[in-house]
């Protein structure tokens, strides 16, 4: 089984985002850029799967600027086989990503695509559930464990009442929650190792995808600062001032 993984390039989830002056969006000049989480689950699974001996392959697979190698090396290190860099320095949205994605799927054969169930930059959401509807495969959103079963898989997925079981037939997406695993750490000889790893770089013109955005940014702003609160001296007070001031009751 060939497994394909997506790894965005984000901004790391330790560093305070800062929108700029224009607000046309956030500052990422001279910021600590890193693997998006969810998708380090999604390598950390491929790569357990294979130590299973269910998969035979992992490809990573990035998307953006020439920065995004660095992304698809840190995979590598972590066990994946070979990585594929679709190089643009444009905006990439959910539905041209879903597109790319299609593109490379048709191109690889996997039977198995592993995404992170959003990144933690734009937390869309989007990304697989678009490539499972284009390509007609069945899909296993939100996976918190999956097992393999019946020369198909088994996906405990996270749903707003607790936790669904759903089987799916192969060939399938899954999109990664954060209880699947925790990923493990690249070792000084896998980084080493991940550098003589090949990584293919393709452009979307020759996938054959059109990624002009679809959708306009109006404007990006910080959320407003949180006010201090007050002491209030009784329940007369408290319900006076919920009344009269802050017109909830």
């Amino acid at each position: 089984m060939k497994i394909l993984v997506g790894v965005k390039r984000v901004i790391d989830y330790n560093v305070k985002v800062r929108v700029k002056a224009d607000g046309t969006g956030v500052e990422t000049a001279n910021v600590k850029m890193s693997m998006n989480p969810f998708d380090e689950i999604g390598v950390e699974e491929a790569i357990r799967l294979k130590e299973k001996g269910v998969a035979t392959e992992i490809v990573a697979v990035s998307m953006g600027p020439t920065a995004a190698q660095e992304t698809i090396r840190t995979a590598l290190a972590m066990g994946a086989d070979r990585g594929i860099l679709v190089q643009t320095d444009a905006e990439l949205q959910p539905l041209a990503v879903a597109k790319l994605f299609k593109a490379l799927v048709d191109k690889e054969g996997p039977q198995l695509v592993i995404l992170g169930k959003q990144a933690i930059d734009d937390d869309c959401n989007q990304t697989g559930q678009m490539l499972a509807a284009l390509l007609g495969w069945s899909q296993g959103t939100f996976a918190s464990k999956v097992t393999i079963a019946d020369g198909g898989l088994e996906v405990i997925r996270e749903v707003d009442g607790g936790l669904e079981t759903v089987k799916l037939k192969l060939p399938a997406i899954v999109t990664t929650d954060l209880r699947l695993n925790e990923p493990r750490y690249a070792s000084l000889p896998n980084i080493m190792k991940a550098k003589k790893k090949p990584i293919e770089t393709v452009a979307p013109d020759a996938l054959g995808v059109d990624v002009a955005p679809r959708l306009v940014t109006l404007k990006v702003e910080e959320p407003p600062k949180r006010q201090s609160g007050v002491k209030v001296k009784d329940v007369g007070e408290l319900v006076d001032k919920l009344k009269n001031e802050a017109k909830v009751i």
